[in-house]
């Protein structure tokens, strides 16, 4: 098997493990790896892939995985797109890159005009685009733009919020404390208040309550005794927070916060570079709100089905800004942006619909095993951007990090391939084309785990 494509008998055997894990050609790589790179990535369990298509990925050693994990909610189109491929190959055999900063091609324009008719509020409201290579790019683009165009410094994010690694995004983060040692001092003018995350700190009997509990806090906390209205240029906000535990807000939350723009003149500022791209069954996860437009939006993980793109859409009267202000070399490169086009073409053309729908079949399974298993306190998400919350007793909600961090480790050893979010949270984000027959084989991997790691523990 090992060297091969996968084949659809392979894909629809899969999970399959014929080795031990990791297996000894994965080995061998992992200690190659050992010597060379970076010590600060975060590897959990040795997965080596060689190959992958669909939702399914096979490692060096001929084992095959089901995913879901897709690269970090990356591979939207899932792997080895045959189109997306098509579409990769030609633009390669056109022209690698000539610097849209400074020079013109038609698919970067293509792709900005199709991104601006998915936006909230189009094509009422005009918008424009500035192509990055990532979502942190992305994330400090949108911060100077907002800082541009108001004329003010300071800027209100919040906790559990993940916008990137770089200054500007990592300032804006408060996701996990390690992810700022040594780092300090960040940049100036950064303040954090509550995200509504009901579960685990309700302010208020329903969601919506504790929405309005995190608007005053803004109100009479931020306003009154840290950063005055008037100096504030923007609210940067995940629709759904990714890393912070795929924790979905109420709408009048987002709703809220889009009347205090309005109210003193700051601008909202939506993250959707792991919420966005058919994640949640909707181009957007703003889409799910009505009546919310943010001012800028950011982009990137799935917006090219695995390739580096990332993308600042702004309204058009806030993107004022002028030549030279800002660029980026490689941000619209042409066969990303083609990759782009060719994704855009999927999620409108079925694969939006079949979030929705795989992600609800997904729900109603998960929430099966919630009902038999005490230590699966909440399964939360819309679309494929499910977080399933472990903890120690109902009582309590205690955070059950050991357990989590040992079945998303087991899973891999049964085939299965997931990911923590959040302290305590796992998160489902499949690429947007599994079936429900590779849902049932997930869930049950995951429920086999599950027990595995509690008989353990």
């Amino acid at each position: 098997m090992t060297g091969s494509k996968l084949t659809a008998e392979s894909v629809a055997a899969a999970p399959c493990i014929i080795t031990e894990l990791p297996g000894p050609k994965a080995k061998g790589i992992i200690e190659r790896d050992d010597r060379v790179i970076s010590p600060s990535y975060t590897r959990g369990y040795p997965f080596v892939i060689e190959s992958g298509q669909g939702a399914v990925v096979r490692d060096v050693d001929g084992n095959t995985f089901l995913d879901y994990c897709a690269g970090i909610a990356v591979n939207s189109t899932g792997h080895n797109h045959p189109e997306v491929t098509k579409a990769i190959q030609e633009q390669a055999g056109q022209f690698l890159h000539m610097s849209g900063t400074d020079f013109y091609y038609e698919n970067m324009v293509t792709l900005a005009e199709r991104l601006s008719d998915t936006m909230p509020g189009a094509p009422n409201q005009k918008y424009k685009v500035f192509f990055s290579n990532s979502g942190a790019e992305s994330v400090e683009g949108a911060i100077k733009l907002a800082r541009y165009h108001t004329g003010r410094q300071n800027v209100i994010s919040f906790y559990r919020s993940f916008h990137g690694r770089t200054f500007g995004a990592m300032s804006v983060t408060a996701s996990k404390a390690i992810q700022k040692k040594h780092f300090f001092p960040l940049v100036p003018g950064v303040y954090h208040t509550y995200y509504p995350y009901h579960y685990r700190h309700p302010m208020g009997e329903t969601p919506e309550a504790t929405g309005e509990s995190c608007l005053d806090l803004i109100r009479d906390s931020i306003f009154k005794m840290v950063c005055r209205p008037e100096e504030l240029a923007a609210v940067i906000v995940e629709p759904i927070q990714g890393e912070g535990g795929y924790v979905v807000p109420p709408d009048n939350f987002l709703l809220g916060l889009q009347e205090l723009a309005k109210e003193h003149g700051f601008l909202i500022i939506a993250d959707e570079v792991q919420a966005g791209m058919g994640r949640t069954g909707k181009v957007w996860a703003s889409n799910h709100v009505d009546g919310f437009f943010p001012d800028i939006m950011t982009s990137a993980k799935g917006i090219a089905s695995g390739l580096p793109l990332g993308a600042i859409i702004a309204k058009d009267h806030v993107m004022n800004w002028e030549p030279g202000v800002h660029a980026s070399t490689f941000g619209g490169n042409p066969v990303a942006c083609a990759a782009a086009l060719k994704t855009l073409d999927l999620l409108e053309g079925g694969l939006c619909d079949n979030a929705t729908k795989q992600g609800a079949y997904l729900v109603e399974k998960l929430k099966v095993l919630q009902e038999k298993y005490e230590v699966l306190g909440d399964v939360r998400g819309r679309g494929l951007m499910v977080g399933v919350e472990l903890i120690t007793d109902a009582q309590t909600k205690g955070k059950a990090k050991p357990l989590r961090d040992a079945v998303v480790d087991k899973a891999f050893y049964n085939g299965l391939i997931i990911l923590g979010c959040g302290e305590n949270s796992i998160r489902f984000s499949p690429p947007l084309v599994i079936t429900e027959e590779q849902t049932d084989k997930a869930v049950a991997i995951f429920e086999k785990t599950l027990i595995e790691c509690m008989a353990a523990n």
